[in-house]
């Protein structure tokens, strides 16, 4: 039998949480069982404790003998008591990371992180790259990867294309737009540009850039919403302070990690604009869905240039990968290769 540990989860809106719940609707569609207690959504931090607490015990009376236990990364302090648990009982154990904490929030060494995901035989990474920062950091559990996240929302998309060429692109950011997480768009809103934003999310300053005209301030918008109301010709996917390179801890880690506001656009069904260095941006170029670039100085040409077939093309491919995201089509492919190697 195929089980996975359902939890409580105290916001659902959470990009972090949308994710995991996603992942549980796919695998209760693959007909795998809940190990521990039903998923639940209550906001009391003591109940919430309380209830997931019950489900990891639980989980040791359900697993047997030659049975998968699928665990969704980080699990705070349980994850390594229920590995333990699991083998125990004689199941195997594959992880999907969603975070490392050793890596952008730094809440754990890296050594202290993979001995804790060595406790996994098999483990699901975002991408490439990351599976060779885990490899390369000494990870011993045998590693797939994800590619992106899904998206799975019945929400459809706002129907539009690019028809008249010569007009100025949009481009739609979406998540916190303060200065201290995304300066580069303040070092945007101080030069000229022949685009313009639309920004969904809390906290820009709209005092702080010279070029307001080019700002269309949305607020914050919920996911659903966002799918069926979009304005914007393109996704960005950037952090940072800097024009030319994505850097600090969020920027850095887009060489290993799937934003899942990347998934967030192409539900959309927005082509993406993504730094070149990004993990993602393999998958971006690899199915034509959107522009890798370097720096966002270079932005300007290369939207100058760019054709109305050829972005016309880039949006048709966005909306087929929409459809896989919106059905789950990404991570039950994984999990079924990895439930077939380990069976």
């Amino acid at each position: 039998m195929i089980y996975f540990l359902s939890k409580n989860y105290k916001n659902k809106n959470n990009a972090g949480n949308k994710a995991k719940t996603d992942i549980e609707k796919i695998m209760s569609k693959l007909n795998y069982k809940s190990a521990g207690l039903q998923q639940t959504s209550y906001e009391n931090c003591l109940l919430s404790f309380v209830l997931t607490f019950i489900g990891v015990l639980k989980s040791f009376l359900t697993l047997s003998k030659g049975d998968i236990l699928v665990l969704q990364y980080p699990l705070k302090k349980y994850y390594t008591l229920v590995c333990k648990g699991a083998h125990l009982k004689g199941a195997k154990v594959v992880t999907q990371i969603h975070d490392l904490g050793s890596f952008r929030r730094k809440k754990l060494t890296i050594k202290a992180e993979i001995a804790r995901l060595n406790h996994s035989d098999s483990i699901i990474s975002h991408n490439k790259q990351m599976s060779k920062w885990l490899k390369m950091k000494g990870c011993k559990a045998e590693l797939f990867e994800l590619e992106i996240f899904d998206y799975l929302s019945n929400t459809l998309a706002t129907r539009s294309s690019r028809v008249k060429e010569g007009t100025p692109y949009e481009i739609l950011y979406a998540g916190a737009l303060n200065p201290k997480k995304n300066g580069f768009l303040y070092a945007l809103g101080n030069i000229k540009r022949n685009y313009n934003f639309n920004l969904y999310g809390n906290g820009f300053n709209s005092s702080l850039v010279k070029e307001k005209k080019s700002f269309n301030y949305r607020g914050f918008v919920p996911s659903d919403t966002l799918i069926t109301k979009a304005k914007g010709d393109f996704g960005l996917v950037w952090d940072g302070p800097s024009l030319t390179v994505c850097e600090g801890d969020f920027g850095t880690y887009l060489q290993y990690n799937n934003p899942h506001k990347t998934s967030l656009y192409i539900r959309c069904e927005l082509p993406v604009i993504i730094w070149d260095k990004a993990a993602l941006a393999d998958f971006v170029k690899e199915n034509n869905i959107g522009i890798c670039i370097s720096s966002l100085n270079d932005l300007d040409e290369i939207l100058k240039d760019l054709s109305i077939e050829d972005y016309a093309e880039m949006k048709a491919n966005a909306k087929a990968i929409s459809t896989r995201l919106s059905e789950g089509y990404y991570f039950s492919k994984v999990i079924k290769e990895v439930v077939n190697k380990l069976s």
